[in-house]
């Protein structure tokens, strides 16, 4: 097992290499939509289950950072479900929605990579990021075995958070 940091820097690239085969016509998109979707909604919901409340704990770690982290979360599942409900992965609107959610994921990746894990990186001892990393990756799968990539598990969390 690595330390949560590795684990969620190894997931923010898994995101980018699925974002370059979602701009390729000649893939699947519906199946790596599909995939994207599930690693995409497992992983923030690990985060914010795991990492998030652990690293305020952590002085050098902004709490405002972290909550900012959460919100970009949820903006993240609204792209999320604005591209899944686009059934022709080869129109114009899907185009238009995939580079919605690219624009979206890869700011809150830059963000929280400069920020709250390079901050993790250098103030929480070792040890604990490996529990951290346990404790988040057994959290990330379990969502995965849940499903929760599906549209209408994307839809329950978008209308969850607007109300």
């Amino acid at each position: 097992m690595a330390d949560v940091v590795e684990l969620i820097l190894a997931d923010h690239r898994r995101f980018e290499e699925m974002f370059r085969e979602l701009r390729d016509r000649t893939s699947n998109r519906a199946t790596v939509l599909g995939e994207l979707a599930a690693v995409l909604v497992a992983h923030a919901e690990a985060e914010e289950a795991e990492v998030y409340p652990a690293l305020k704990r952590y002085s050098a770690v902004e709490n405002e950072e972290v909550d900012h982290g959460a919100e970009e979360h949820h903006e993240g599942n609204e792209k999320l479900l604005a591209l899944m409900e686009v059934a022709d992965t080869s129109s114009e609107e899907w185009e238009a929605k995939l580079e919605e959610l690219v624009k979206a994921t890869n700011h809150h990746l830059d963000e929280e990579e400069r920020t709250i894990l390079n901050d993790a990186r250098s103030e929480v001892p070792a040890e604990r990021k490996d529990e951290l990393g346990k404790a988040f990756w057994e959290a990330r799968n379990r969502r995965l075995d849940q499903r929760c990539g599906e549209i209408e598990y994307v839809r329950k969390l978008v209308s969850k958070h607007g109300s």
